[in-house]
């Protein structure tokens, strides 16, 4: 009997547990394939949503956990959460032996996932590989790219760009991205009991009536921007409560700025008490999607405006330029960091009755496809610079 391919999943942040869950539930099943569950940073952290939890809770098996988080949330502990991670995940790797190491999108500690595993001669994976953005993301992304032996993307102009940089265009795939897998299984899910789903969650602020119009808003630091983390959530809040509009709003990601994002939020709510504002730490990644279904829109400057919402349709009021240059639908609106030009943005969002659905980032077939590539391909760790 041919032993299974043990195929190792490294989390380390609340959304990238919704970029992966469909690919892990396919792993998981795959006749020919073992799938090895790592869980880390602040995907551990009960301040940034605890999203073990809602992992174990959803049916997931974690083989390891790996604490890496310096607390403090500025370039300096970012530099260093990197470090450590790279100490942490290649004992883990060491121990688990696994046949190929899962690597997902571009924050700062899925590089050390990519050092771990190319040090350790294992063979790298990198999914969400090509795409565009700005900022240290961007860096970390195609970094992650040039360590990685395989890439599994989401669209056609993310393979074009791996290619260009010289990667071998057999080793890139196009499946999609496995948000949208979520994305499509939420919308088929609907009508949802949108009072039972809110008594699931407490989270703080006034009690947000789901039945009636509301919000989505989640905001996280520019991290080359940092500098200005905490009067650019102040300009969002400002137009999001002046708007008298109701809203959730979510917890900022464990990123170098998100202290000062923090701060200004739980200072807001202490001196606006009165605020139509609930706040969230988490959720699962099929309530919140329903969330925004039910919305009017979302507000904010996180990667599900552009990925998911695009295939939904949702209205999207993308803040700044923590998401420049991504690739993106109809479905978005850009605004700079300024408190009237969200106003104008959430106004317009508020009577928009169109919703505009395009399929930038796959069809929602994804996790079966990623499947299938790691089950078909030939390991290895051979890789030269090809122009």
């Amino acid at each position: 009997m041919t032993a299974k391919r043990k195929i190792c999943v490294v989390i380390t942040a609340r959304p990238s547990y919704a970029r992966i869950k469909s690919a892990l539930a396919a792993i998981r099943e795959h006749p020919a394939l073992e799938l090895q569950l790592v869980v880390a940073a602040s995907a551990l952290l009960d301040r940034y949503g605890n999203a073990v939890k809602v992992i174990e809770q959803e049916g997931f098996k974690v083989d390891r956990q790996a604490y890496l988080i310096i607390e403090g949330e500025t370039l300096l502990t970012s530099a260093k959460s990197t470090g450590l991670g790279i100490i942490e995940l290649a004992s883990i790797f060491a121990d688990l032996k696994p046949d190929m190491v899962v690597t997902i999108a571009d924050r700062y500690e899925t590089i050390a996932t990519s050092i771990a595993a190319a040090y350790m001669n294992i063979a790298l994976v990198h999914i969400q590989g090509g795409e565009v953005t700005g900022s240290i993301d961007e860096k970390t992304r195609h970094a992650n790219t040039k360590f990685a032996d395989f890439h599994l993307v989401s669209c056609q102009p993310a393979a074009e760009r791996v290619r260009r940089m010289g990667e071998k265009p057999e080793s890139v795939f196009v499946t999609g991205c496995p948000s949208i897998d979520l994305a499509r299984e939420a919308l088929a899910a609907e009508p949802r009991d949108m009072a039972a789903l809110a008594a699931k969650y407490s989270g703080v602020g006034r009690s947000v009536d789901l039945s009636e119009p509301y919000l989505v808003v989640m905001q996280h630091p520019v991290t080359t921007q940092v500098d200005k983390a905490r009067v650019q959530i102040e300009q969002t809040l400002k137009a999001v409560h002046e708007s008298g509009h109701p809203a959730l709003w979510f917890w900022p990601n464990v990123d170098a700025g998100s202290d000062a994002t923090s701060k200004a939020i739980r200072t807001f709510r202490e001196f606006n008490r009165d605020a139509r504002i609930h706040f969230y730490k988490n959720m699962t990644p099929g309530d919140f999607l329903s969330v925004l279904i039910n919305s009017r829109g979302i507000v904010g400057n996180s990667s599900v405006a552009i990925r998911e919402c695009s295939w939904l349709g949702v209205p999207a009021i993308n803040i700044g330029e923590r998401q420049n240059r991504r690739d993106r639908g109809r479905n978005v609106v850009d605004v700079p960091h300024d408190a009237a030009a969200i106003a104008a943005a959430i106004a317009d969002m508020w009577q928009r009755k169109e919703r505009l659905r395009d399929e930038v980032y796959g069809d929602g077939h994804a996790g079966k496809r990623i499947a299938e590539v790691l089950a078909s391909i030939t390991p290895t760790i051979e890789k030269a610079l090809t122009y």
